[in-house]
């Protein structure tokens, strides 16, 4: 993998196209009676995971030969390659409780990751026909019934910040302490990696991360944030990095332009 393959107008066409295959494969099971698993750790899982997996790694073997996939379900079954300056990271399935209570608010992730900063990701949320892509220099757009539009992060609004929280995975008593002192106009939630999208798209302002994550959980639409213009950091501040051991991510803070964190 290199800049100029990075680059690669028709390159980025077939990660989307088979991230919208991927999509495909999750609503056929979505319109089913599907089964639900538990894995190792206690999360769900079902069919869709797997197959959407299935089919987003064939084609990113075959769009970059030999750049390394980390993806959800195979590292559950220990799956795990090395990573070096390029790799893959895959979430088939974000916001499987979501899709287990037919919200319609999961979604479908690819990023890649270069020196350990995501620099293209793909987001799609099937079910509400949203899809999210940001190329690190080149900008983010959202592809919807509408069409395709630029997007970028706005500017805190004068009656304070929209902060958008799990819907399934809260801690209201973390989230406020850290909101303390800040101007909040509201706080709203959602599933999934949507979370970082509304911040990209200008939908929300900030999105406070304060318990656990992996780093397939949230890196393509860290993609699509860095790229409208905001930024992932810890919460003292440090950029987030990929490819750590492990692949947990520590607490974290997803901000648009003028949150005041960073």
């Amino acid at each position: 993998m290199d800049e100029q393959r990075v680059a690669d107008v028709s390159w980025q066409a077939g990660v989307i196209a088979a991230v919208r295959d991927a999509g495909s494969v999750i609503m056929e099971v979505y319109s089913s009676d599907f089964e639900v698993r538990g894995k190792a750790d206690e999360s769900p899982v079902t069919v869709a995971d797997e197959r959407a997996e299935a089919v987003l790694s064939a084609a990113l073997q075959r769009l970059a030969p030999g750049v390394p996939i980390v993806a959800e379900e195979a590292a559950a079954a220990g799956r795990v390659p090395e990573v070096g300056s390029w790799f893959w990271l895959v979430d088939p399935l974000d916001g499987t409780k979501e899709f287990i209570s037919r919200n319609g608010e999961f979604t479908v992730n690819v990023a890649l990751i270069r020196d350990g900063q995501p620099v293209f990701g793909v987001v799609l949320a099937p079910a509400i026909g949203r899809l999210y892509v940001g190329h690190a220099g080149r900008g983010a757009f959202l592809e919807d019934n509408v069409g395709r539009r630029p997007i970028s992060c706005r500017a805190v609004p004068q009656d304070g910040l929209v902060v958008v929280a799990s819907r399934s995975h809260g801690d209201a008593a973390a989230l406020d302490a850290f909101l303390a002192g800040r101007k909040v106009a509201r706080t709203t939630n959602a599933g999934s990696s949507l979370k970082l999208c509304l911040v990209a798209a200008g939908d929300a302002d900030l999105y406070p991360r304060l318990g656990r994550t992996m780093e397939w959980d949230i890196a393509a639409g860290h993609a699509v944030l860095a790229a409208a213009g905001g930024s992932v950091v810890t919460v003292d501040g440090t950029p987030l990095r990929y490819g750590k051991p492990g692949f947990d991510n520590p607490h974290f803070v997803a901000a648009g332009l003028g949150s005041g964190v960073a």
